[in-house]
């Protein structure tokens, strides 16, 4: 399929080209057609998400900014990779160059260790919401919640910035065609004619210690707000807390369960585990939060539903609101 792309080079190599997903090439059609309408939806979701909360002052609170941050990088996370995808399924242009390869690795690993600080951000903003909540606007100021962001932020950039250094100063002598739909890590990795151990090993160590203590820390928050929910006297109270944080745990299991699974098989099951399921679990993963956020925050959150069809019923029913 991509000829002489298969032979061996000298040095590093100038171009990689991405192999989509090895087995399944005979339905690259119909994935094509999934990942572009699924692309589709968290463009319009999370820019939807953004807008109403940038335009409505009554959303300017932590927990809509929390929201509107992770919109923002869910639309990065999606973007670094789905149009590539598409282009590999649709067209078999699967080339991309050297740097355009590190560029997107680090986009990947950095959007995903922001998104999982978010996560951990919003879990402790139901925890003063529920459990402190005379004390919510004084606890989370505007000072605080940039803070916050901040601090995210950094970190992802501490640890990750090495990651893609260290991979990109090793020598490629070898195949350039990586056995993925994206430069995955691994398996960009496993190309190098050095020893790529400690590549490999720096990134499950320190994914593991942001994942584990974000995770951790989330769990913890979500056993205290558990135990202040029971503890309401109030029914009615109980339910509207408990699905205001039963949107977010669906998000977080949406983010979690797929990216642990897929960072831990390459590690551990690659030999037992096809080659194809390793890197459907990978792609989706990147693909299904940013698409699923904005519908389970705009289905469970009535302020954003509300701001949503006001948003666009002018454009939908351009009369009837012209005539009322």
């Amino acid at each position: 399929m991509l000829g002489t792309s298969y032979n061996h080079t000298t040095e590093s190599p100038a171009t990689f080209f991405l192999v989509g997903i090895p087995g399944l090439q005979s339905s690259y059609l119909g994935l094509a057609i999934s990942l572009s309408t699924m692309y589709s939806i968290a463009l319009l979701g999370n820019s939807l998400i953004i807008t109403v909360i940038c335009m409505d002052s009554t959303l300017q609170e932590p927990m809509y900014f929390f929201l509107c941050v992770l919109a923002a990088v869910d639309i990065v996370m999606a973007s670094s990779v789905v149009p590539k995808m598409v282009s590999i399924f649709s067209s078999g242009d699967s080339s991309i160059s050297f740097n355009a390869c590190f560029t997107q690795m680090y986009f990947v690993h950095a959007a995903t260790a922001v998104e999982t600080g978010l996560l951990l951000a919003m879990a402790f903003d139901r925890y003063v919401a529920i459990c402190k909540p005379l004390h919510y606007m004084r606890i989370l100021t505007p000072h605080v919640m940039l803070g916050i962001s901040v601090t995210i932020t950094t970190r992802a950039v501490i640890f990750m910035t090495p990651l893609s250094w260290m991979l990109s100063h090793l020598p490629f002598c070898g195949s350039n065609v990586v056995p993925h739909s994206y430069c995955e890590h691994m398996a960009v990795a496993k190309l190098t004619c050095a020893d790529p151990m400690p590549t490999s090993l720096y990134s499950l160590i320190f994914s593991s210690i942001i994942v584990g203590s974000d995770v951790a820390f989330i769990s913890a928050s979500y056993i205290l707000i558990l135990r202040a929910v029971f503890g309401l006297s109030s029914k009615n109270a109980q339910r509207k807390a408990l699905s205001t944080c039963g949107s977010h745990v669906g998000v977080m299991a949406l983010y979690y369960l797929p990216g642990m699974a897929s960072i831990y098989v390459a590690w551990l099951g690659q030999d037992k585990v096809p080659l194809h399921t390793q890197v459907l679990l990978a792609d989706l993963y990147l693909i299904i939060p940013p698409t699923l956020n904005p519908i389970i925050y705009g289905i469970r959150t009535k302020q954003i539903r509300e701001r949503i069809w006001s948003l666009l019923m002018p454009c939908f029913f351009p009369q009837s609101t012209q005539g009322a």
